[in-house]
């Protein structure tokens, strides 16, 4: 088929945009340290309240620089932001290798914890506000399905490789192929097309702040999508830093770690790859989904054997499922021109219930082990299936009412 002069660019420039996504999408997950930095941790005689205090720096990082940073890529090009968040990535994980101690690794974990606040929400609103002006906004949440599906993907690669490369060369090796995969993703972020034209002026990036938390205010609707990105990302998103150590405590070698790692996020890959057909979930069918996908988190965890951990990767399926769908609702919800920052004020909140959740963390695996933290880090999601519940009920039943 040909396509006429006005179509062609538009289809080009979707490519362009997928392509460069689809790259930035594996460099950002291809990283070696990942599947082993907790057992770096622990090597160095970290305990599990030291680990938990670190993953909480990182939390609290992304805390106060999240909406501050999503403010900034509405003033200025969310293309920039992109190019220096790797980079900072780099500089942190070099530092947890040359300088092992707990404060090389806080000091990996606040340029780690700036790099994720610079690429939250700038990555989210150039994908759509690109996708839009080609007139394939509808192709966000597959897009953006795939985009992660790819990340965890690389994940799995890394788990895949990190066993061989760590046998041969230990923590030294890991990390500097981990170095070395952030900066290729600031080389390729380079790549990305951005149309739009950041607004000059000192204080814009205040200005867009304030547009931005006034359209959450005033609409009702898009506070309830700002408020189930977080409810539906931050827990699972912070017990997936304690996945090696569920997975050691099942009683395997270390060097096995990796492996069962990889049947985990096998699941989160097929949880992503589903985003584009579950876009048509009602509000019911998201609460059968969180609700079984807790269910099944806490019976796999809790049990503490290998083959159990199949039900820890359905449930990472579900939640990765929910997770794209519920940025794909606010996507939609939001106005372009605030779009970072509302993004950002949802990846704070995020933030914070990821915060929340390393203390609750520590403070149960510490008394009653792993399993059991995970198996208790379900609750939240079964309240929150709960709520949607009662307000698809709500919906339906004024929607009955109506003459």
């Amino acid at each position: 088929m040909t396509l006429t002069p006005e179509r062609a660019p538009k289809t080009a420039g979707v490519r362009r945009l997928t392509r460069t996504l689809y790259a930035s999408a594996f460099c950002d997950e291809f990283v070696l340290l990942y599947p082993v930095y907790a057992l770096l941790f622990s090597d160095t005689g970290l305990s599990v309240w030291q680990m938990s205090s670190l993953f909480a720096l990182w939390s609290l990082t992304g805390v106060l620089l999240e909406v501050p940073s999503g403010a900034w890529a509405d003033a200025v090009s969310r293309r920039l932001l992109l190019v220096l968040a790797p980079l900072l990535t780099a500089s942190g994980f070099a530092l947890w290798v040359l300088v092992p101690s707990y404060g090389a690794f806080a000091l990996g974990f606040v340029l780690w914890g700036a790099g994720g606040a610079l690429g939250s929400g700038a990555l989210e609103a150039l994908v759509y506000d690109e996708l839009d002006r080609a007139g394939a906004a509808d192709r966000y949440a597959r897009i953006m399905g795939r985009a992660r599906a790819i990340g965890i993907a690389a994940t799995m690669a890394a788990m895949g490789l990190a066993g061989p490369v760590f046998a041969w060369g230990g923590y030294d090796a890991v990390g500097a192929a981990s170095v070395l995969v952030c900066l290729a993703g600031a080389a390729v972020a380079t790549r990305f097309p951005e149309h739009r034209t950041p607004s000059a002026g000192g204080e814009r990036w205040t200005a867009s702040l304030r547009a931005g938390l006034a359209e959450a205010r005033g609409d009702r609707s898009v506070r309830g999508a700002l408020l189930l990105v977080p409810a539906v990302t931050a827990v699972w998103g912070a017990l997936d830093e304690y996945t090696p150590l569920l997975a050691e405590d099942t009683g395997v070698a270390q060097e096995t770690v990796p492996w069962l790692l990889l049947v985990i996020w096998a699941g989160a890959t097929a949880g992503s790859l589903l985003a584009g057909p579950a876009e048509r979930l009602t509000t019911t069918g998201f609460a059968v989904l969180i609700a079984g996908s807790a269910l099944a988190l806490a019976v796999g965890a809790a049990a503490g054997t290998p083959v159990a951990l199949l039900l820890v990767a359905l449930a990472f399926g579900g939640f990765q499922l929910a997770t794209v769908l519920a940025d794909a609702r606010l996507q939609r919800r939001i106005d372009d021109t605030g779009r970072a920052t509302l993004t950002s004020v949802a990846g704070l909140g995020t933030e914070l219930g990821t915060l929340a959740t390393y203390g609750a963390y520590a403070a149960t695996a510490s008394a009653t082990g792993h399993g059991t933290a995970f198996a208790w880090a379900t609750v939240p999601y079964l309240l929150t299936a709960l709520l949607l519940a009662g307000a698809a009920r709500t919906t339906a039943a004024a929607a009955r009412a109506r003459p």
